[in-house]
């Protein structure tokens, strides 16, 4: 009985570390508001790995399944993830649908592999910067050396800047540190006698946004 006892719980360990849930990659949630649209919306973020993924279930702190995916027929399956709600005002009824909390993230890969994860959802906004150069519909700025400057903001995660001409296409979004306060766009971006829209968010240790545009 002294040998088999050893061996035999060598065996459940064994036992127990070929059906342990690997880690996802990545697993986000967080809220996003814009000020000007006065809306609010969330989003999810997910990484599997290096292989694809057949199922996906999110389980919101209430218990309540909030995202299913399937791909039943797919040899190679699904990696990543972007999923966005609609974009209600921001009156509340977003934060009583996905409630704030500890998200459970559960997922199966094509070759039959489990993957478990989480994520925590705050529903509180850090505070939006304001414009400093160029203000709310300026024109006539330059083309060349030009530079986006906003108001500091404390206690966040970082600023994403994003720069678009709508009618195009064309985009620039940086990711920026939470002591920066501005950005130069690279020359050969803007082009005369064009419009684009400018918007600048705050993003929480939390990692909730909010945009002023």
């Amino acid at each position: 009985m002294r040998t088999l006892f050893p061996a035999a719980a060598l065996l459940l360990a064994s036992c127990g570390l070929a059906w342990a849930a690997e880690a996802f990659e990545r697993t986000a949630i967080y809220l996003e508001q814009n000020i000007q649209d006065e809306d609010a919306e969330i989003k999810f973020d997910v990484v599997g790995g290096n292989a694809g993924l057949a199922t996906l279930q999110v389980v919101a702190p209430d218990g309540r399944t909030v995202v299913t995916f399937r791909a039943p027929d797919s040899k190679l399956g699904l990696r990543h993830f972007t999923l966005e709600s609609p974009e209600p005002k921001n009156d509340g009824r977003l934060q009583v649908d996905f409630p704030a909390g500890n998200y459970k993230f559960l997922a199966s890969t094509v070759s039959g592999a489990k993957l478990e994860g989480q994520a925590v959802l705050s529903h509180k906004f850090p505070l939006p910067t304001a414009f400093v150069h160029p203000l709310p519909d300026q024109k006539n700025v330059p083309i060349s050396g030009m530079q986006v400057r906003w108001s500091a903001v404390k206690d966040l995660a970082g600023y994403i800047v994003v720069l678009e001409q709508e009618k195009t296409g064309r985009e620039i979004r940086a990711n920026l540190s939470a002591g920066a306060t501005g950005f130069a766009v690279p020359d050969g971006f803007l082009l005369p006698g064009t419009t684009y829209k400018l918007a600048i968010g705050t993003v929480s240790k939390e990692g909730n946004r909010s945009f002023v545009e």
